[in-house]
């Protein structure tokens, strides 16, 4: 198991190196580069030779890119174009409310998404069965964006229950102070992963109640919900391990969508308005942080897997 660790997270440093240089060539790849696009068409030949010359655009761009890579290996991230402070402080102060908002949406998702599942699994095809399946297929194919403008209209407008704005504030005591606020956007992120887990929830206790420790357990006397919880249970999760593992990259990229929507002040906003005001350096960070995620989510799944079934052995091919 050491060795497979490290053999994956040699793997890991080499997908993020190639992330850094595919990221960063399609930077050079704007018309008129981050200059021109930056301070737009209107901008005199005198602003743009001034802000190549501030932000080092002069240098051949091998350079550049070992200067970029340096802010980042020593977690500088660059200096943001238009918000005039280090990447770092503005990432270091969006995180927090992106993890309130993504930790709070999976345990949510988990704790109603699995027991649907399992659930339908022990009534399939049944009517509860077909009704949750339609519901799930729903919910996994509206977009988070018509979503979250459905329960804004339904929920904040019409019925006044909840406010249409996420929490704003700075910190993690002000945001909880307001935790009616941070509802909506939490049940929208979630939604999609509700009928996801339920999904695969399904199929896996399906499969496991046909194997031969069900059958035996049971005739050993062993009660129906006995062996679901204690027998079926874990080796259910098994495959729900590494969905959730790879669902973290996935969870980020919705952010950015349910962030902008409920106006709520975290990563996915700050992606959002740096995309708009053409602030790269911001938008390179946060990409690079979601490929982080995406290689740290794949191994947190394998771990998990091989840990929830010791029948799983990673051996050296």
């Amino acid at each position: 198991m050491t060795g497979y660790l490290f053999r994956r997270l040699l793997q890991a440093v080499v997908v993020l190196i190639v992330v850094s240089l595919i990221v960063f060539g399609l930077l050079q790849l704007l018309p008129g580069g981050p200059a021109r696009a930056v301070l737009g068409n209107r901008a005199s030949p005198g602003e743009i030779a001034n802000f190549i010359r501030q932000y080092g655009l002069n240098r051949p761009l091998p350079l550049q890119y070992l200067i970029w890579m340096g802010h980042l290996v020593r977690g500088t991230l660059g200096w943001s174009y238009t918000q005039n402070q280090s990447v770092a402080s503005l990432i270091a102060e969006r995180l927090p409310k992106t993890l309130i908002l993504t930790v709070a949406s999976v345990v949510l998702a988990l704790l109603v998404g699995l027991p649907v599942g399992m659930v339908q699994a022990v009534k399939r095809n049944r009517s509860l069965d077909q009704v949750s399946t339609f519901v799930s297929f729903a919910f996994y194919s509206i977009p988070s964006f018509f979503l979250g403008l459905v329960l804004i209209i339904l929920l904040a407008v019409e019925v006044h229950w909840f406010p249409a704005e996420g929490p704003q504030g700075t910190t993690f005591a002000q945001i909880m102070t307001n935790f009616r606020a941070l509802i909506l956007p939490v049940v929208t992120l979630a939604l999609g992963g509700i009928a996801l887990f339920s999904r695969y929830m399904r199929s896996s206790v399906i499969d496991n109640l046909v194997e031969d420790y069900v059958r035996t357990a049971r005739a050993k006397g062993a009660g129906r919900a006995r062996v679901l919880i204690r027998h079926v249970l874990r080796n259910a999760l098994a495959p729900i391990a590494t969905i959730l593992g790879l669902f973290l990259p996935v969870l980020l990229s919705g952010a950015v969508i349910v962030e902008n929507v409920f106006n709520y002040p975290g990563m996915g906003l700050l992606f959002w308005t740096a995309a708009i005001k053409r602030d790269y350096p911001t938008e390179l960070a946060i990409t690079m942080l979601a490929a982080l995620l995406t290689v740290v989510g794949s191994l947190l799944a394998d771990i998990a897997y091989a840990i929830s079934d010791p029948r799983i052995r990673y051996v050296r091919r």
